[in-house]
């Protein structure tokens, strides 16, 4: 197993919950040269938003590594601060500048911003933040060594926000934060056209990883001891090998999940546009493909669907869904929803409700609308009042947790596998997930079981979560 090290990257988001306490450096970190520029200096990454960029963070990290760079313990201490940000939604923007607005008028550090957000903002940031000096976007996280050589060498600010990159998907070197799961990009960039996304313009268009390079990169993984693999990707289904190869999804799916030592491939995240039967038979097949689907649906309404020209209709999405529920193994579905898009009526939020009941989703991520930049919602008639939008929020996650509840009670009695990666010392409970991507925390008379994968029987049932004991 890699070496653990201190802590630098904190995460914010609803995907993310929190930091975890002992990242590990990637095999390859031990490549780093000893009198790199950045030696004797430290830094700390703060990210928000979803798994591709916690995994954009980990390249960050193995580049500054490799540069000499070391990890600081908390931002205070750190000589380079950076926040790798998510602009999908308004208000993560409004955390990263309420962030940044904590570091002015010092004069120590060099403040960055990553991602999402620097993409879309650009050299706006350096007016609305005077005091940051890196603004850089996700696809060119390899030129940061000679963007902070520019700051270093006496450059006031510096810009990278070139999208017009083939190969963005991975850095020289790659700092791992679990010693156990992993992530592999491989695809980048969405060619969808989504009214309400900002994805397109921050992250370009789909560009697919040669298979070639995640198989060499899963099997890497898997020496280094990371037994569970998870494939990222804004539209991961959309995948198209550009190698002679060429694989599609499910092919590539069934050879990431036969590498040696792999026990657990999982995929994130999927546009319904590109879900076919295919893969829910390489979930039925395969053991080590895990028995969960991420599928957004955004709206239950398909008026509101062609508004946000999301290419489907309600009737064929709840199609995609009986796929699902006819598989021989029994997988669970989780979703995205968007409540008070514009011109959104009492009948369209109604759809939508109802939609809850049809699938029986195990979890729902969902937002109130918010206008982005550069997409043609923004500019739609018919807002909904924020009131009325927070309201229907209320009235959706509310059902959706009487939902949860009580699948998750007909749950009680089964066993699961669970592969563990915390403890709640205060509960003296073991916590992880299951192949259905289902937390269960449970007790055990082991003294240390992390890492381990162990079959838990459910005890008691919540919304969001399993109580257990060690079968």
């Amino acid at each position: 197993m890699p070496k653990a090290f201190d802590v630098a990257i904190e995460t914010v988001g609803n995907e993310v919950s929190q930091p975890l306490a002992r990242p590990l450096a990637d095999e390859s970190s031990a490549r780093r040269a000893p009198g790199a520029a950045g030696a004797g200096k430290s830094f700390y990454i703060e990210t928000f938003g979803c798994q591709m960029n916690v995994h954009d963070s980990e390249k960050v990290a193995g580049v500054l590594l490799g540069r000499g760079y070391r990890a600081a313990a908390n931002a205070v201490e750190a000589d380079l601060m950076l926040y790798n940000t998510c602009s999908i939604r308004e208000k993560a923007v409004q955390k990263v500048f309420s962030r940044l607005g904590e570091w002015r008028g010092q004069k120590r550090k060099i403040i960055g911003v990553l991602g999402c957000v620097a993409q879309q903002e650009g050299e706006e940031i350096f007016e609305r933040a005077p005091w940051v000096s890196l603004v850089c976007g996700s696809a060119s996280y390899r030129e940061l060594p000679e963007l902070i050589d520019e700051l270093e060498s006496g450059g006031r600010r510096v810009l990278g926000l070139d999208l017009d990159v083939d190969e963005t998907f991975e850095t020289e070197i790659t700092r791992r934060d679990n010693p156990h799961r992993a992530y592999i990009t491989i695809i980048e960039g969405c060619d969808y056209a989504c009214s309400y996304c900002v994805v397109p313009h921050t992250r370009g268009p789909e560009r697919s990883r040669p298979s070639d390079a995640v198989l060499v990169e899963a099997r890497r993984l898997a020496d280094a001891g990371y037994t569970e693999i998870q494939l990222l990707g804004q539209t991961v289904n959309s995948y198209r090998d550009p190698s002679p190869r060429q694989l599609g999804f499910v092919d590539l799916l069934r050879e990431v999940a036969a590498v040696e030592g792999i026990r657990r491939v999982r995929f994130t995240t999927s546009h319904p546009n590109d879900f076919d039967r295919q893969i829910v038979e390489a979930i039925d097949s395969t053991p080590a493909l895990c028995e969960h689907v991420h599928l957004p649906v955004q709206s239950g309404s398909t008026r509101v669907l062609r508004a946000m020209r999301r290419t489907y209709t309600r009737e064929e999405y709840l199609e995609k869904i009986s796929w699902i529920h006819s598989a021989r193994r029994p997988i669970s579905v989780t979703t995205d929803i968007i409540v008070g898009f514009p011109s959104e009526t009492e009948q369209d939020f109604a759809d939508t409700i109802t939609l809850l009941d049809a699938v029986g989703y195990d979890g729902v991520f969902s937002f109130i609308y918010s206008p982005r930049p550069n997409t043609t919602a923004a500019s739609m008639p018919d807002r909904i009042p924020e009131p009325e939008k927070s309201r229907r929020l209320a009235i959706l996650q509310e059902r959706q947790r009487q939902i949860q509840l009580a699948r998750n009670e007909k749950l009680i009695g089964q066993t699961f596998e669970v592969l563990v990666d915390g403890r709640h010392q205060a509960r003296a409970q073991w916590t992880g997930r299951s192949g259905s991507n289902r937390i269960i925390n449970f007790t055990s008379p082991c003294e240390n079981l992390l890492g381990e994968y162990v079959q838990v029987q459910v005890m008691r049932a919540g919304p969001h979560s399993l109580i257990g004991e060690q079968a």
